[in-house]
């Protein structure tokens, strides 16, 4: 019998097979170690060796898990990562693919932030009850933060644009071992100091190691037992300290502290302004309604003045007509007025009156026939009056009113030179009159070349 041929395996195949294995043994798990060879790619995706004192570890780190990193990587430190163990096929290389990472030193810190958070909390000390408003118009803002940050330089930026208040710096160390105690100390400084009117306690982003003095119980305290209001304003808008928790107000970032705590000035006066041409409106209007209703009532006032009065008036008008009609006087008045109007229908209706009326009746027809006659005569007139106008301008008389002279020899009336001759007598005859001359030269006529 011919021994059995051994399974030979392609590379890739081996490879796989190895990938799958792990996987299967493995898995996803947390390993502790420290960072060397770290190298950030321009795709955004982190490689870097966790080692100990006895092995190494390649580790990736794709880019989207880098990005929801709240640590930074750094060689050196001790870090604890999770992820998938497999093998890079392209290079035969057994590496850990990493999801999340955390420093080493986080996981009992964290666990002490905890419980201090809920010491902090059973005291009362987080509160919605106790938490105080900012001053609308504060004098002097206090701020405690480092003097070479970039936090006062936005800080006093924003002031600068919103409102020119007074900013009071306290300077204090922001990260390091003696970071807490140097915030408690420049808080208490602010709060010895007359006239403070709020106070900013913050600095600008950084890892959670930056901002670990923030979470200070000393400095919880502190802020808590502060007699003016106290705004938090610890790194980015993702990082959250205890200080934000104890804080009266807690702002995002120290810009957003300043436009919090310093009044909009132009903000205030257009607000101002529009309130104020609001009023001056409403006081129109209500001054327009009032007038209406006086006007209104005026009137019904006289309308009702006058009805008491003319009424009465009226009435006592009506009894004197009646008293004054009663009275013998006033009947013989009317008596007479009616004997008068009876005398006049008589003298109406007698036979000379009735002549007289037939009289002025017959002339003014006559008159009327007359200008009848005139006015239909009138347009003959006119075209007779046209007619002699045109006769007179054609008959030979007119023309010699106007200066001329008929010209004429025992031959007849000379219309051409040539029927005259030097010497010659002839009769000149005018509009009024006639003479005789003679011809002393003759002049033939001249046609324009």
């Amino acid at each position: 019998m011919a021994p059995v041929a051994p399974h030979v395996f392609a590379v890739s195949e081996l490879v796989n097979r190895a990938h799958r294995s792990i996987e299967q043994q493995f898995p996803p798990l947390w390993v502790e170690g420290e960072i060397t060879n770290l190298r950030l790619v321009n795709s955004g995706h982190a490689y870097f060796t966790l080692r100990d004192s006895h092995a190494v570890l390649p580790v990736a780190m794709w880019r989207s898990a880098l990005s929801r990193l709240r640590h930074r990587l750094a060689d050196g430190q001790l870090f604890r990562v999770y992820g998938r163990l497999g093998i890079y096929a392209a290079q035969g290389k057994f590496q850990l693919y990493a999801e999340r990472a955390e420093p080493a030193g986080l996981g009992a810190r964290m666990q002490q932030l905890e419980q201090l958070k809920a010491k902090l909390a059973a005291e009362g000390l987080f509160a919605r009850e106790r938490k105080r408003p900012v001053p609308a118009w504060p004098r002097i803002v206090g701020v405690v933060t480092s003097a070479s940050g970039a936090a006062i330089h936005d800080i006093l930026k924003v002031a600068r644009r919103r409102c020119p208040v007074r900013i009071l710096l306290s300077p204090a160390q922001v990260q390091g071992e003696d970071a807490a105690f140097s915030l408690v100390r420049a808080l208490l400084r602010l709060q010895r100091r007359p006239g403070v009117d709020v106070i900013i306690v913050g600095r600008g982003g950084g890892a959670q190691e930056d901002l670990w003095a923030f979470n200070d119980e000393g400095l919880a305290r502190a802020v808590a037992a502060c007699p003016v209001p106290v705004v938090s304003a610890v790194g980015h808008e993702v990082d959250i300290t205890i200080c934000d928790f104890v804080a009266d107000l807690r702002a995002a970032t120290p810009s957003h502290a300043a436009e919090l705590v310093v009044p909009d000035r132009d903000g205030y006066l257009s607000r101002l302004h529009h309130v104020e041409r609001r009023l001056v409106l409403a006081t129109k209007r209500r001054v327009l309604d009032e007038r209406g209703r006086l006007e209104l009532l005026t009137r019904r006032l006289a309308a009702a003045g006058h009805r008491l009065v003319l009424a009465p008036r009226r009435r006592l008008d009506a009894l004197l007509a009646r008293l004054g009609n009663q009275h013998p006087r006033a009947r013989l008045a009317r008596d007479r007025r009616l004997l008068t109007a009876l005398h006049a229908r008589l003298l109406a209706q007698h036979p000379r009156h009735r002549l007289d009326r037939a009289r002025r009746r017959l002339l003014a027809a006559e008159l009327a026939l007359r200008e009848r006659a005139r006015v239909l005569a009138q347009p003959a007139r006119l075209r007779l009056a046209r007619a002699a106008a045109a006769l007179n301008a054609l008959s030979p008389l007119a023309v010699l009113q106007r200066g001329f002279a008929v010209v004429s020899t025992d031959a007849g009336v000379v219309t051409d030179v040539a029927q005259v001759a030097a010497g010659e007598a002839v009769r000149v005859e005018l509009a009024r009159g006639a003479f005789a001359a003679q011809v002393t030269a003759v002049e033939p006529v001249k046609v324009p070349s």
